[in-house]
């Protein structure tokens, strides 16, 4: 379960400077789960403190103005450009003002918040310096929006104390507190984060249009498509729509029948998603569906037993109809028929789709999504996505079943290699195994637990 989170501004005096800046200085410090993220040395009188002593106004304006990003949006887009837009919004020392703020960044994946936080790297002057190890640590969202608005409402009652009460921080919290209880509102923020877009960043009819597809493939289905979108770098106008799923379905799809498909029913020993990490989620539900389907010892599954739990056939392996269209997905049709379309041209690949697909229907049953129509297997990093990918792992590799395979400790690469080829997966996905498990260092994979393997 995701720990805690505080974000604490001490009581300092300041002599000079706007006087919303001096009414809110002091230390600022930021705690997760019993790690200090600030902590660091004042470089004039070489004391180590907590925090730096900066003022809480300019950081209280920026969480408020990139809260709906900081709450929805996940890791940086991939294409370079958009990156650097990506990075005003989630980095501290994007913050600026002349303060030396922490190199914290935050990224959430909807169900879960994490804050990496990194030392002072600069080898000059400067007025703070970071002593910390680079870390991450993640809390549950509530935990974050309940640490975020502990912190807001404690710099306007400073202001308010001194008799600032009509600041810009006081209209920007207004226009948040008014977005967060509209529920229509909070949808219309939720996927302009989503897409990785400020507040009214652009024309609203786009982002009404979007959201009018929601009819038709799901809500959570439709953010999930916003955050593909967005970490490729592409803007919403390259976001599919429910007619291109439909025509990438008749164009490239194979025939599904949900009736066939695996399911986990009315499984109750799974942990709730967003209490426990994507991935341990992914992997439970992976076994439940291997000993309901008979899958026992860990072998292999075929390429006939995994379309059979997809609800298809062989062909949708075997034959390289690949989706162009941007991803793999499953979409409902009438009754209990549908059409699922893979995005890979390798068989190991579309092996790897198939079972996120699976994974996918298998995780929406468990969250209440089951009535959705569309079920898509993405390149972003949501809750969700993470959860598909370790699914189609466990699924296709078990774990227990290639850490005995690779005896004796041997977790060389011509080991992940061999292991790869018996269960038919990629060997991307025999090395996330083993770091998510802790048999390599994540830095022996840069990224890899985090992004997830690749199909």
């Amino acid at each position: 379960m995701p720990g805690e989170l505080n974000i604490s501004l001490s009581a300092e005096t300041l002599d000079s400077g706007p006087p919303e800046e001096a009414a809110t200085f002091g230390m600022f410090a930021i705690a997760a789960n019993d790690r200090l993220l600030t902590a660091g040395e004042d470089t004039e009188t070489a004391a180590l403190r907590h925090g730096p002593h900066v003022s809480g106004y300019p950081v209280a304006e920026w969480l408020t103005w990139n809260w709906w990003r900081l709450r929805w949006e996940g890791e940086s887009p991939a294409d370079r450009a958009a990156a650097g837009e990506w990075s005003f919004a989630h980095r501290m020392p994007a913050i600026g003002g002349g303060y030396a703020w922490p190199g914290v960044e935050i990224v959430s994946d909807g169900r879960r918040c994490f804050l990496r936080s990194e030392p002072t790297r600069d080898t000059g002057a400067v007025l703070f310096r970071y002593i910390g190890a680079a870390g991450r640590e993640d809390v549950s969202a509530e935990t974050f929006e309940a640490a975020i608005d502990g912190f807001l409402d404690s710099v306007k009652k400073r202001l308010d104390e001194r008799g600032l009460r009509d600041t810009n921080l006081h209209r920007l919290l207004s226009d948040l507190g008014t977005e967060r209880a509209d529920p229509a509102l909070a949808r219309f923020r939720r996927l302009e984060a989503q897409l990785g877009l400020d507040p009214d960043e652009i024309d609203a009819d786009e982002i009404h249009r979007r959201l009018a597809d929601a009819k038709a493939l799901g809500e959570e289905a439709l953010g999930e498509v916003a955050a593909d979108t967005a970490s490729r770098g592409a803007g919403p106008e390259r976001m599919m729509s429910a007619a291109d799923f439909a025509s990438a379905a008749a164009r490239s799809g194979f025939d599904a029948d949900w009736r066939d498909a695996a399911a986990l029913g009315g499984a109750t020993e799974l942990p709730r998603p967003g209490e426990a990490p994507a991935w341990r989620v992914g992997k439970g539900m992976a076994r439940c569906i291997r000993d309901r389907a008979g899958l026992a010892n860990g072998d292999p599954v075929s390429n006939a037993r995994l379309a059979e739990l997809a609800g298809t056939t062989e062909d949708a392996i075997t034959r390289n109809r690949r989706c162009a269209d941007g991803m793999a997905f499953a979409l409902r049709g009438r009754g209990a028929g549908g059409r699922l379309a893979l995005r890979s041209k390798g068989a190991a690949g579309r092996r790897f789709e198939l079972a996120r697909l699976v994974g996918d229907r298998s995780f929406a049953s468990s969250t209440g999504l089951s009535a959705e129509n569309l079920f898509p297997a993405t390149r972003a990093d949501s809750y969700r996505q993470k959860a598909q990918r370790a699914f189609a792992a466990e699924l296709l590799s078990p774990f227990d079943a290639v850490d005995d395979m690779l005896r004796d400790d041997d977790y060389s690469e011509d080991s992940q290699r061999r292991a790869a080829r018996r269960f038919d997966v990629s060997e991307m996905t025999i090395r996330t195994a083993l770091i998510n498990h802790g048999r390599l260092a994540r830095d022996e994979a840069p990224d890899v637990a985090v992004r997830g393997p690749a199909a």
